[in-house]
């Protein structure tokens, strides 16, 4: 039936046994639905596609008839222009929550795009942080003020706060090329991260000497391969990582190098000085085993090289100093030697250092003398007799 819709003929239309449709004379499309029970729906009907479309827009008594009105212009007119809102409301209606965003993230980034480590470490904060605060939600609704609130709400720890903000930007990155949110509505955008206060510890050379005499004094009390792995980390620059899981297969005693087949920073090939070459040696090899420094469980690498750290700094007198302030002293050595960044970026194996790899067959014999130089300074500090200290307790 058409009329125009009033608000009198809105409230005094009597239902019928079936629904009643009163479309409105003066907007094609917009009508009022009557249920036989009595309650009265305006809804906009349009074609999409060749197929007739019909939507609600709210029900009588919520919206007033003009409210309703300019809301169904609304949709009429994305209808004119190609859209098809009632699709578009059932999508958001049953859409993915950021649960389900999380999880496919995970299954098709992640684990396939991303290091193992780098994967597991999204999934930590996925379960511990990002589900907690915002799984439940639907992945479209999220704005920029949830995004800020959850970034702020990690302020006590900003390195992970901005760990999770990087997630979460790349995960709404990925929704808006999955055809989950419009483009251009990443709620990551300007969230500004903390600023992080980047360490620089390294051991001066008398803290050298004193870790030297504490790894002697520690012979007979901690696992050998334990302080051969503190040794390596010291004479190579490498990272944890590297030396525990580094592979006998992957050690080239004629090249007098670790060749790492995969690292932080993809195949990475790591000198060895005679100091560093002197402790692989050493090394016992287990039948079964495949790592330089074996653990305790059949065919694994030492795990707990941490406590053994602390028991050993805190008898050096340096309870503050990380595993991974010996990488840094090792360039620290390298650059008080004056070799220059770009050997000392190459040894180390850093990213940015693309320029000077891409001379790396020619910067071999450099690379190798400038690991000499540097372990066999390290080296030399390590067996120096240490002055006495007084232990902090």
């Amino acid at each position: 039936m058409q009329v125009k819709l009033t608000k009198a003929i809105v409230e005094r239309t009597k239902p019928e046994t079936a629904d009643l449709f009163l479309w409105d004379t003066e907007m094609p499309g917009f009508g009022l639905k009557i249920t036989p029970a009595g309650r009265r729906v305006y809804v906009a009907q349009y074609r999409s596609n060749g197929q007739s479309r019909r939507m609600t827009v709210g029900r009588h008594g919520v919206l007033t008839i003009d409210e309703a009105r300019e809301r169904a212009k609304g949709k009429l007119a994305e209808a004119t222009l190609g859209g098809n809102p009632a699709a578009e409301r059932q999508q958001a209606r049953h859409g993915p929550t950021v649960s389900d965003l999380a999880e496919r993230y995970l299954a098709e980034h992640a684990t396939e795009k991303k290091k193992a480590s780098s994967a597991r470490e999204d999934s930590r904060l996925i379960e511990t942080i990002v589900k907690p605060a915002l799984g439940g939600r639907k992945a479209h609704e999220i704005t920029r003020p949830d995004i800020t609130k959850l970034h702020h709400d990690l302020r006590q720890t900003p390195y992970q706060a901005n760990r999770v903000l990087a997630l979460l930007r790349k995960m709404f990155n990925l929704a808006e090329k999955w055809g989950l949110r419009p483009d251009g509505t990443n709620p990551c955008r300007h969230v500004e991260k903390y600023r992080e206060q980047k360490r620089r510890r390294f051991l001066s050379p008398e803290e050298l000497a004193r870790l030297g005499a504490a790894l002697q004094a520690a012979g007979e009390k901690e696992p050998p391969q334990a302080l051969a792995a503190i040794r390596l980390l010291l004479l190579t620059g490498a990272r944890l990582g590297e030396i525990l899981t580094c592979k006998w297969s992957y050690v080239d005693l004629e090249q007098s190098a670790l060749v790492l087949p995969d690292s932080k920073t993809g195949f990475k090939s790591i000198p060895l000085s005679a100091p560093a070459r002197e402790v692989i040696e050493c090394l016992p090899t287990i039948e079964g085993n495949p790592y330089i420094i074996h653990g305790h469980r059949e065919g694994g690498h030492f795990v707990g090289l941490q406590a053994v750290w602390e028991r050993i700094r805190a008898a050096a007198g340096i309870p503050d100093a990380r595993l991974h302030d010996l990488r840094h002293s090792y360039a620290s050595v390298g650059a008080a030697a004056s070799l220059g960044l770009p050997v000392i970026g190459a040894l180390l194996g850093h990213r940015e250092a693309s320029t000077t790899q891409r001379y790396a067959h020619l910067a071999a014999d450099p690379l190798k003398a400038a690991a000499d130089l540097i372990a066999g300074k390290i080296d030399e500090a390590l067996r120096r007799q240490p002055k006495k200290f007084r232990r902090v307790k």
